[in-house]
């Protein structure tokens, strides 16, 4: 799934499709993307202090989202992010 949003997020940036919010987000640039990281990031920690868990989910999934658009904005790949997550397993084993 990570796979399918990230790839469609990179033909949004190729693309730049009228009317899309992703466009959008790259269309302002690498600051209005970071606000939104920011944003979401709080809103998720806001959801698990007591909106429930349901509510904790949907800003997760928000917040993921916008960091994926941050690193498609970056030029950067989720195999980086893979390598960098594999690279840590490893250094705990």
């Amino acid at each position: 799934m990570l796979e399918t949003l990230f790839d469609v997020i990179v033909e949004r940036k190729q693309n730049m499709p009228a009317g899309s919010y992703t466009a959008q987000l790259f269309e302002g640039g690498e600051s209005r993307i970071l606000r939104k990281v920011g944003e979401e990031a709080l809103e998720v920690i806001f959801a698990a202090q007591g909106e429930g868990d349901e509510r904790l989910v949907e800003e997760s999934a928000d917040l993921l989202y916008h960091l994926l658009v941050l690193l498609v904005a970056r030029g950067l790949t989720l195999e980086q992010l893979y390598d960098e997550l594999a690279r840590r397993r490893k250094g705990s084993a």
